[in-house]
């Protein structure tokens, strides 16, 4: 009972800032994960269709697939803690004889994942405003920001799947989310993946880099880089594409990505859609020595993307008048 109660204190106490974001912080477009949650009272969707076509000559095969992802987020009791599920339907075709021009067709769930994330870690970075001593202090770069926020992600790959992509059994998943905000406007988000980690023949551990822009309030770019490791294979992707916000609760993205080989054909694609509902309210955090009317907000996190849009430039934040993974299974 003592050990569960220093665990309960300790997550309370981790708890103290908010997760919430005045415009959605999205997962999409690419495959890496912010260890920032949507905050509580926040239903988000996130989805999209993707499309693959792999070409392997030197095993006489050629796979070209199309599906939906989905992927359902949700905070929960407290603001660090998010569960969320991912699920991915898709649809193969598959020529595996080159030679005898010998086909088959397979579709069904490939994915069905369950988990929560939580945020352990979150550096505080100086705020320029306050510096009226010194210019240079004012405009130097924090160092702080050089430490990285940490999260972790904790899931299970349920066995609820089509004929064709069932596993021999359940699986976990853990994934280490770290994340720098070296300005306003850039972000750069590093996991580390470990998935199938009961499966031998399947288990895969890798790594995902994103480094995301944000050119203006509405528009945003990124590059990413992924490596995964089984038993058997190597592979190395590197892609990139951009997100667009018609408004703070809807989020447009479009991506690309390659495998770095230059012997065959590996290419990734898809178009993607993220909304939200958004029913959460900020806790008033108060300060010693004052009332009610000298209260503030808690604290909002960093996030991806668009983690400062409508907030650029010391601008009061308002909504705008119109109104970010796991690889296919190979």
């Amino acid at each position: 009972m003592k050990f569960l109660s220093s665990i309960f204190v300790l997550l309370i106490s981790l708890s103290a800032y908010s997760q919430y974001t005045e415009v959605i912080n999205s997962k999409r477009p690419g495959f890496s994960e912010s260890p920032f949650g949507i905050g509580t009272k926040v239903y988000q969707i996130e989805s999209g269709f993707f499309y693959r076509y792999n070409d392997r000559p030197e095993i006489f095969t050629r796979q070209q697939s199309m599906g939906m992802d989905l992927f359902l987020r949700s905070g929960f009791i407290w603001e660090k803690l998010e569960l969320n599920a991912n699920f991915t339907y898709q649809k193969d075709q598959v020529l595996d004889n080159l030679v005898l021009g010998t086909t088959y067709a397979t579709s069904g769930f490939s994915q069905f994942t369950v988990g929560a994330k939580y945020l352990f870690y979150m550096p505080k970075y100086k705020n320029p405003a306050e510096e009226i001593r010194s210019w240079k202090e004012k405009f130097a770069f924090d160092k702080k920001r050089l430490i990285p926020s940490v999260g972790l992600y904790v899931g299970l790959n349920t066995n609820f799947l089509g004929q064709d992509y069932k596993a021999p059994s359940l699986s976990p998943k853990a994934v280490i989310l770290l994340q720098n905000d070296f300005s306003e406007y850039l972000i750069w988000v590093n996991n580390i993946v470990g998935d199938y980690l009961t499966l031998n023949e399947q288990r895969t551990l890798g790594y995902v880099s994103t480094l995301s822009y944000s050119m203006t309030d509405r528009f945003a770019i990124f590059g990413e880089t992924q490596g995964m490791f089984t038993r058997y294979t190597k592979e190395f992707h590197f892609g990139g594409g951009f997100a667009y916000l018609p408004s703070r609760n809807l989020q447009i993205d479009l991506f690309a990505r390659h495998e770095i080989e230059f012997d065959y054909l590996n290419l990734y694609g898809g178009l993607g859609l993220s909304w939200r509902i958004d029913n959460h309210k900020d806790k008033l955090v108060f300060k010693k020595g004052e009332n009610n009317e000298g209260s503030g907000r808690a604290q909002d996190k960093k996030g991806n993307f668009f983690s400062r849009i409508f907030k650029k430039k010391g601008r009061r934040s308002k909504p705008p008048k119109t109104s970010k993974t796991r690889s296919r299974r190979r």
